[in-house]
């Protein structure tokens, strides 16, 4: 297969979280703009929205979408969150169900749900790599 079809499923199989992310930043009265094929956006309530999260976050990845506090916040999680991004072209519509039964099981055995989830562990080693 060629990388332009593998690209196209990845967008399509990733969509349903992609639109739920749009819909969300257009709520949100979000600023967007494109980075490498994601959408990125941030903006005063994107900004307050992440700080409510039960783990805050200066950024939250939605399919192809990614929520971020402010430009500066996007630009220094970009590499932790496009391994997010890949995760959700292989997980497609599974991808918050697995993450969030992974985190509550893992919180159930009294173990950090977030730094322990194998997501998370994946996007992290990934950013450990690259030096940040």
């Amino acid at each position: 297969m060629s990388r332009t079809v593998v690209r196209i499923i990845g967008y399509l199989w990733a969509g349903p979280n992609t639109v739920l992310g749009i819909a969300i930043g257009l709520l949100l009265g979000g600023r967007f703009k494109c980075v490498d094929g994601v959408l990125e956006i941030h903006g005063r309530h994107v900004s307050r929205a992440l700080a409510r999260l039960i783990i805050p976050a200066s950024a939250l990845t939605m399919g192809h979408v990614v929520f971020g506090r402010d430009p500066e916040s996007l630009a220094v999680t970009r590499l932790h969150e496009r391994v997010h991004v890949r995760q959700y072209e292989i997980w497609g519509p599974f991808f918050l169900p697995a993450y969030l039964g992974i985190s509550l099981w893992l919180y159930a055995r009294r173990r950090d749900g977030y730094r322990e989830n194998p997501f998370e562990i994946e996007a992290y080693a990934v950013e450990e790599q690259d030096g940040h």
